[in-house]
């Protein structure tokens, strides 16, 4: 008489793959946590150079991002990529209108955080993902639903409340979304990751910047020439300070699922919220309470997943009473 065989059980699959994904989702969100927290303290040091000429600030920013991306684009291997796309005109014409918002929106952040009007700041970036639905429904004919709508229609009603009660249009925050909502679009239909795209972007923006920081000096004006060595190291900083929470978000965009993304971004500008009210004393009025409170109605409704509050009502709906 045999025996019976050993029962052998299924091997199992390795723990590792699984511990794998949640090591990369947990990289993935604490570099998109990262990011969004580097852009809300950003403010800081805009804030500190607020006396220098916002032009020229975003010139310095321009130059040393070049120097701190160029050495990571080396590092990383993307250099024949670079110069593959610096040989594309059609890529370069997308490249040169991209970098031409992202300038509108640096230069206006700038400007924002630099004179007292870090609130309209926040706003901006509360706005912006409102702004992107708008855009895609102007630009590429995508019909936002229902509840997308009475959000863009909420944001709207914020602005005319500051409109018709402070007399003058939140034109910081409008051109901060448009800006940088243009930008995520332009980026949309450009063939470059983030890195070799932003490294291409503040190539083309070089010259000019160059041009007219040597003008600066030559001329004995700007902080090359005048300034304290706090403002030279601050300036220098702004570069890196630009380039790293970008690379910072395209890892973690890479990890994270884009709902995870999208409600991390909030933290920006929450954190410049916080700041402009409870550090920078800036006036927060009844008309401001109006206007943010329809603002984050809005972004509130945007946010919301309908799938996720059906299955959460019909768990609620499944339990039994008492």
């Amino acid at each position: 008489m045999t025996r019976p065989a050993a029962h052998r059980c299924p091997p199992t699959p390795h723990a590792p793959s699984v511990s794998g994904d949640a090591a990369r989702r947990r990289a993935g969100l604490m570099a998109a946590f990262g990011a969004y927290v580097f852009w809300g303290l950003s403010p800081v040091l805009y804030h500190l150079l607020g006396h220098v000429a916002p032009l020229e600030v975003m010139a310095h920013r321009i130059v040393w991002a070049l120097l701190f991306a160029l050495p990571l684009v080396v590092w990383f291997g993307q250099v024949r990529t670079l110069v593959t796309l610096l040989r594309q005109p059609r890529v370069l014409l997308v490249f040169t209108a991209s970098a031409l918002a992202v300038s509108i929106n640096w230069l206006t952040f700038i400007y924002a955080t630099g004179s007292g009007h870090k609130l309209d700041s926040s706003m901006g970036y509360y706005i912006f993902p409102l702004a992107t639905v708008l855009l895609g429904a102007v630009v590429l004919g995508e019909r936002p639903n229902a509840r997308q709508g009475v959000a863009i229609g909420l944001a709207v009603l914020g602005v005319l409340v500051m409109l018709v009660g402070l007399g003058r249009l939140p034109w910081i925050a409008l051109v901060l979304a448009s800006s940088f909502g243009i930008y995520g679009l332009l980026r949309k239909i450009a063939p470059a990751e983030a890195l070799v795209g932003f490294t291409l972007e503040v190539i083309l923006l070089a010259p000019l910047a160059i041009g007219f920081l040597v003008w600066l000096h030559a001329n004995g004006q700007g902080v090359l020439a005048t300034g304290s060595t706090l403002d030279v190291t601050l300036v220098m900083v702004a570069g890196p300070a630009t380039a790293l929470p970008l690379l910072l978000f395209a890892m973690g965009a890479r990890r994270l699922p884009l709902g995870t993304l999208g409600m991390l971004q909030y933290i920006n500008p929450t954190l410049q919220f916080g700041m402009a009210v409870l550090i920078f004393d800036e006036p927060f009025t009844v008309i401001h309470t109006a206007t943010f409170a329809l603002v984050w109605a809005g972004v509130a409704l945007y946010a919301i997943d309908p799938a996720r509050l059906r299955r959460w009502a019909g768990r609620r709906g499944s339990r039994p009473a008492g």
